[in-house]
């Protein structure tokens, strides 16, 4: 049964049409609660017009100016390849828009940087597309931790990619449409697999770690190539003291394993996370230490792109405090990432408020 549409609506235009739109975005505007597809924007006019058209769409682009002059468009959701992240985020906030930005939100610290200025120039809200953080299991061990556990000793997170993957989300997800016209960037984004795979892949699990334990202050990194695997272990110092143990893996030899340990004062939480395609809340045990039993939480909405975009519209149009990932976070995951890169290089502990330059 199609969700019941709120009386006030956040009105959307995405830019880009590709598999990230196809896949998670267009649909999520389609089924959330308290938005609607003012427009589609795509550089590729047959792109626009197919899945504009599909989803009822009121107007389709193929000029991103020309969408950003419309008035009848209240936010835009950034959907292209990573490189087009800070720029068009950058015209559509001054523009006037809010913004919603597929993740990594940048490629170096200073253009994120540049692009936070103009968050707090204008104003306007500005969420990136960490969906983990509307996981409802993670979002159970996120409230247990700020209210029930106390001091955390220690966090163990791993993500880890398998080469069974696409057997799985093939299976699962429509297969993509691509245009002749697209917008790419220069050059193979894949040719670099180090940095293509821990912007895809990496960020998801540094902003699982920051969400669950706080800032983090320093990494130091083992990075170890193997078979067409690659292997990265981050020990990590956060700014509260706890100490964490980050476990990036691509390709695994076995299922999709992704997920967290956590060790408290009064409890723990130990989750595990499935491929997102999936569309399955994380089964997460949260034990707690004054009734010496193990509690998880069942039937829960795992529609994590539909939950985001909607608490993204949320916080517009009823001024509820925001529950994603803000541009602090953005900034702050970039600059783990870098951190990690140049400690993998130099084989020693890098403090992230010393790092600068590209992933």
């Amino acid at each position: 049964m199609p969700l019941k549409k709120e009386s006030t609506l956040l009105r959307v235009g995405i830019l880009g049409c590709g598999p990230i739109a196809q896949f998670a975005h267009l649909e999520s505007v389609q089924k959330g609660r308290n938005v609607t597809l003012a427009a589609v924007c795509d550089r590729d006019e047959g792109l626009a017009h197919k899945f504009g058209g599909f989803y009822s769409a009121e107007k389709i682009y193929t000029d991103y100016d020309e969408m950003l002059a419309d008035d009848s468009v209240d936010a835009v959701i950034i959907a292209t390849s990573d490189a087009f992240h800070v720029p068009a985020s950058r015209k559509a906030l001054a523009a006037g828009k809010h913004v919603f930005c597929e993740k990594p939100v940048g490629l170096s610290v200073e253009e994120v940087e540049e692009l936070e200025a103009d968050v707090a120039k204008t104003g306007k809200v500005l969420q990136i597309g960490h969906m983990l953080r509307f996981d409802p299991g993670i979002q159970a061990t996120h409230a247990f931790i700020q209210e029930e556990m106390g001091e955390m000793l220690a966090l163990k997170a791993w993500y880890c990619d398998s080469t069974h993957r696409y057997t799985v989300t093939d299976a699962v997800q429509p297969l993509p449409q691509t245009g002749t016209n697209a917008l790419r960037p220069e050059g193979d984004q894949k040719a670099d697999k180090h940095r293509y795979n821990m912007l895809a892949h990496g960020s998801h699990l540094v902003d699982l770690a920051r969400y669950l334990a706080g800032p983090i202050r320093s990494v130091q990194t083992r990075l170890l190539d193997r078979y067409g695997a690659m292997c990265w272990f981050v020990d990590v110092d956060f700014e509260s003291g706890a100490l964490g143990h980050l476990d990036l893996t691509l390709q695994v030899r076995m299922d999709w394993h992704e997920g967290f340990q956590i060790y408290g004062e009064h409890g723990s939480a130990l989750g595990k996370i499935y491929n997102p395609w999936l569309y399955k809340s994380s089964e997460v045990d949260i034990f707690r230490e004054s009734d010496g039993a193990y509690h998880r939480l069942l039937g829960a909405d795992g529609h994590f792109y539909r939950r985001q975009l909607e608490g993204f519209a949320d916080v517009i149009l009823k001024g509820i405090a925001m529950n994603g990932a803000s541009i602090e976070d953005g900034v702050a995951s970039v600059r783990a990432m870098v951190a990690i890169a140049q400690s993998a290089k130099s084989g020693k502990s890098v403090e992230l408020a010393s790092v600068s330059g590209p992933l």
